[in-house]
């Protein structure tokens, strides 16, 4: 089977009625309500049961992320426990932070059965594609456990065909950098030396994706005055 015919079957599996009609909602939330982010602890409560892209129910055994202390500062670069660890990656080796030095940088948190995380993904992919070029890169980390989603993000990289890293954040990484707010998506655009330039919580369609192209372009420029 043809590379091609291989993602459009996926992309089959992955887009079942109930996925379609959830992300109809979402949309519809997002147009007239203003929705712009999930809550990470959902679907590791035992919120809503996810669906997987088989259309089975999977139970969800993760505990909740406990919310890390107050910071009486915003978190101005990535601290050695997020940026040295190795976390599980989608595809090829671990994904070190630390890797990315000297480049602009954007972390997203996400998760598959977050809608706005949905939403905000083609763009994401179009950013890469628009800077890569430039010295940016874009990583991905799911806030979802590895073990019991490792299909489900197989299903949405090629779904949404994304060409950055995917990986999954551990528990320790995703409180440090979430700061006791667990809505996702969560984005971050790190500077080339290292100091978070930017935090993004949710994803607004109408303002998102105009800010964040902007950042990146300063953040560039930036470096370079330097």
């Amino acid at each position: 089977m043809s590379s091609k015919k291989r993602v459009q079957v996926e992309a089959t599996k992955f887009w079942t009625p109930l996925r379609i009609v959830f992300t109809f909602v979402v949309l519809a939330l997002l147009a007239t309500f203003g929705v712009s982010s999930c809550n990470s602890n959902d679907e590791r409560s035992g919120g809503p049961t996810r669906v997987a892209s088989t259309g089975t129910s999977v139970s969800k055994t993760a505990p909740p992320l406990n919310p890390a202390p107050a910071l009486s500062t915003a978190l101005n670069s990535l601290p050695s426990n997020v940026r040295d660890v190795e976390l599980q990656a989608a595809k090829g080796g671990p994904i070190r932070l630390s890797d990315y030095s000297g480049k602009v940088l954007l972390v997203n948190l996400w998760a598959t059965w977050c809608g706005p995380c949905r939403v905000e993904t083609p763009e994401l992919v179009k950013l890469h594609k628009e800077f890569r070029s430039r010295g940016v890169e874009v990583v991905g980390l799911s806030t979802e456990d590895p073990d019991n989603s490792a299909q489900q993000v197989r299903d949405f990289v090629h779904t949404f065909n994304i060409d950055y890293r995917i990986g999954w954040a551990t528990p320790d990484v995703a409180v440090t950098l979430m700061q006791g707010r667990n809505n996702i998506p969560q984005s971050f655009i790190i500077t080339r030396d290292g100091r978070i330039m930017k935090r993004f919580v949710g994803f607004r369609p109408g303002d998102s994706p105009e800010a964040t192209p902007q950042l990146i372009r300063q953040a560039l420029e930036d470096a370079l005055k330097g």
